[in-house]
């Protein structure tokens, strides 16, 4: 059961490392770190604007992680805020042209880098993969929802 906890946790980090690592590539072209790639992506896809709550249920981010990248995107004039008489925290979060421009690169790189990684898995291996990871995340989101200690 050791050697399988080490191989898994061994794979995950590194795994996470890699898209850290071209995440940072393309926003370093923009001044931003890697984590801003993530909210562009997310924005992108949505096209109608995200909440910052919206944001951070997408990209699993607390409250504060969404608030200090949404200013940085900002302030590098890549998103906008839409007020429309809400609450800060309740205006839609939109990308500007520059954004779009930006968004689509990351999600062009996205795109192939999911694209190699996945290179000889077929398209049941695939299906299969994402669900057990979806089941593993799952599972371990259950254990730290439900337990008090380790």
């Amino acid at each position: 059961m050791i050697d399988r906890y080490a191989h898994f946790a061994a794979a995950i980090s590194n795994i996470n490392q890699y898209v850290q690592r071209i995440e940072s590539q393309k926003m370093r072209a923009y001044g931003l770190g890697g984590s801003c790639a993530q909210y562009l992506v997310a924005v992108h896809t949505r096209g109608e604007g995200l909440t910052m709550s919206e944001l951070g249920e997408i990209c699993q981010k607390d409250k504060a992680a969404v608030s200090r990248t949404v200013a940085q995107l900002e302030e590098k004039a890549l998103v906008e805020r839409r007020n429309q008489g809400c609450a800060l925290y309740r205006s839609k979060i939109y990308l500007t042209k520059e954004g779009e421009k930006a968004a689509g690169e990351v999600t062009s790189a996205a795109c192939k880098a999911v694209e190699l990684a996945g290179k000889g898995l077929t398209q049941a291996e695939r299906e299969t993969f994402y669900k057990a990871l979806d089941l593993i995340s799952g599972n371990l989101k259950t254990l730290l929802q439900n337990a008090t200690e380790f």
